[in-house]
């Protein structure tokens, strides 16, 4: 998998100066991760959901990418290189346009690969990212499954794993008084890890798990899977799904469950989703809950986001992904090097045990000057594990009112693991 400098460099000029959002280098056969180095400039690729059942996460996902990228670049670039635009990709719910994606951006010479939004994303190309020898960081995977895959030291997350969000929904549900729990779970690795996090979060706090059963997310009918529910005749039901489960809770509604017997998570998050049950009243939802990785307040992040990207209406995930290229840039810039073999060594020691920064420019100068750093990220403190995670977590309850308005009604800290 090698490319020489010379071609490589002629892609990123090409990038730059195009300035195209997708544009990258001759068709070459290497990737950035096997040949970078101290003088060119850090190539960032970014597959995000612009289409398919995730793509209300995919504009806060991608403008949170290319507004870090304009703050580390009006701070000087990496090692003095500004990083050339990003090279985009569109995962679209479907592995085999995100694996294409995958392969134009890592042909295209990328160092570093942002994304994917869903775990069954990521999981139809981090093999490639690997063996390319390219860093990939993703600020939404959260199936417990990747803090144990064979990386090779190459894939991060900076959203934590659902073994610490599956315990906070499992406690939700019960505080609520229920004791009879049904989970039906989308059938990939998101659903069957926040699923066998949270089952066994019900279980050791004394409820009974009448149900636990993955449904295939494609399927053109839901019939089965409500009847299964509705015959187990439990008293909450948990549905770990992306915007297919709204095929699940409509029926279940219509079925005699009342909004507050049905909880969820960060897949089904969604303000509009009222209106997506019932556009003449979003309010028949009221009641309905989940939960959600959290963010720390952060003022100053989210003004900054507002001006970047004024339409931005969903800043779910934005802060982490934010994270994820702020650490990779400041990676390159302890390992001296923009190649991801080096500056992946240092994604895990940017985060911890050093001198506490919040910004690129301010971590940055405490490197230049020889200190180890503690990245605080817009997220907040990230801290990562030797796996490449965060190893505690802060997880939002959220819940729709009478009138289909989602909000935040508490927040819980979990972990460590």
């Amino acid at each position: 998998m090698l490319r020489t400098r010379a071609l490589r460099f002629a892609a990123v000029t090409a990038a730059a100066s195009l300035a195209l959002a997708a544009c990258g280098g001759d068709g070459g056969e290497g990737a950035g991760g096997t040949d970078g180095g101290e003088g060119e400039p850090l190539i960032i690729g970014a597959i995000f959901p612009e289409t398919g059942d995730l793509s209300h996460l995919g504009p806060p996902q991608i403008e949170a990418a290319e507004y870090a990228v304009q703050e580390i670049n009006a701070a000087g670039g990496v090692l003095g290189q500004e990083i050339p635009t990003l090279l985009r990709g569109d995962e679209a719910n479907d592995p085999a346009r995100a694996g294409e994606a995958a392969d134009r951006i890592l042909a295209d010479g990328a160092d570093a690969i942002i994304g994917a939004a869903s775990t069954g994303m990521t999981m139809s190309f981090i093999d490639r990212v690997i063996d390319a020898e390219v860093v990939q960081c993703s600020g939404s995977n959260t199936a417990p499954n990747l803090t144990t895959y064979e990386d090779n030291g190459f894939y991060f997350r900076t959203a934590p794993s659902d073994a610490l969000q599956g315990p906070v929904l499992a406690e939700t549900v019960f505080n609520d008084g229920h004791s009879t729990v049904a989970i039906a779970f989308r059938a990939d690795d998101y659903g069957q890890g926040l699923a066998d996090a949270t089952a066994a979060g019900l279980e050791e706090l004394g409820a009974e798990v009448v149900m636990n059963e993955g449904y295939d997310p494609n399927s053109a009918n839901f019939d089965a899977v409500v009847n299964q529910i509705t015959n187990a005749e439990p008293d909450a039901v948990v549905l770990p799904s992306f915007e297919e489960g709204v095929q699940i809770l409509t029926p279940l509604l219509e079925a005699g469950y009342t909004p507050d017997q049905i909880y969820s998570a960060d897949g089904m998050r969604s303000e509009t989703m009222g209106e997506t049950v019932d556009p003449d009243d979003p309010g028949v939802i009221g009641g309905f809950s989940g939960t959600a990785p959290a963010s720390v307040e952060n003022e100053e992040f989210d003004s900054g986001l507002r001006e970047f990207a004024p339409e931005l209406e969903v800043f779910q995930y934005a802060p982490q992904v934010f994270d994820c290229v702020t650490i990779v840039a400041l990676a390159a810039e302890a390992a001296g090097s923009t190649s991801a073999a080096d500056f992946s060594q240092e994604m895990v020691n940017v985060t911890r045990e050093g001198e506490a920064c919040s910004s690129f420019a301010e971590c940055r100068d405490l490197l230049a000057d020889g200190t180890d750093i503690n990245y605080e990220g817009a997220s907040g403190p990230v801290d990562f594990t030797d796996a490449g995670e965060p190893g505690t977590a802060r997880i939002e309850i959220w819940e729709h009112d009478d009138e289909g308005v989602q909000s935040v009604v508490d927040t819980v800290d979990a972990g460590p693991l």
